[in-house]
């Protein structure tokens, strides 16, 4: 048993995106990341996820052009809401984008690919702690329009699993209340009955 591994399991956290700073992870670092994030359970060895780094100037970028979808979407914004927009991908020093890439196989369900998607996602979150960095995972409104996805890169047939905000964090995150494994748990008794 590796004691320090399920320690560090048990004691993940989200960092607050606003409160993640430069440096972000190094290119060796983030491909050390993608390893990491690429060894999950993946039926059929289809790989039905990939990775987007949003850094730099990008990031602003997309702020300017999810500000002008929202606006599009929902009419004329205040300006603190077309702030917020601008700022999306500009809070963190870098975004990884978990994207859901779907393959055709007869033998494996999409959902199940869309499932090691999600694996691959939370080990990239677990690698990018391990390294010393604070991340957030997240999906928001951008993630379930058309456009939006266009903008942030992905194809028609592409969905977002997540995006991994990443950066330095020197805080400290309060515990907020977890489930009580008993009550998560069931032994099968057959069939359900409704």
């Amino acid at each position: 048993m590796n004691a320090n591994v399920l320690d560090f399991l048990l004691s993940r956290k989200s960092a607050p995106i606003a409160e993640l700073r430069a440096p972000a992870p190094s290119d060796d670092e983030i491909a050390t990341i993608v390893r990491a994030a690429s060894r999950v359970p993946d039926h059929g060895r289809l790989t039905p996820w990939r990775f987007i780094v949003y850094r730099g100037d990008g990031r602003f970028e997309i702020g300017e052009l999810l500000a002008k979808r929202a606006a599009e979407r929902e009419g004329p914004l205040a300006e603190a809401r077309i702030e917020q927009e601008k700022a999306r991908f500009a809070r963190a020093p870098l975004v990884i984008g978990v994207i859901h890439c779907p393959r055709d196989n007869p033998k494996i369900p999409q959902w199940e690919m869309l499932l090691s998607g999600g694996a691959a996602a939370m080990n990239l979150v677990h690698a990018a702690n391990a390294l010393g960095y604070g991340t957030n995972w997240i999906t928001n409104w951008y993630s379930d329009d058309d456009e939006g996805r266009r903008i942030l890169g992905l194809a028609p047939d592409e969905r977002v699993v997540g995006f991994v905000h990443i950066g330095t964090f020197s805080g400290d995150i309060a515990e907020r209340p977890r489930p009580e494994p008993a009550a998560l748990i069931s032994e099968y008794t057959g069939p359900w009955q409704g």
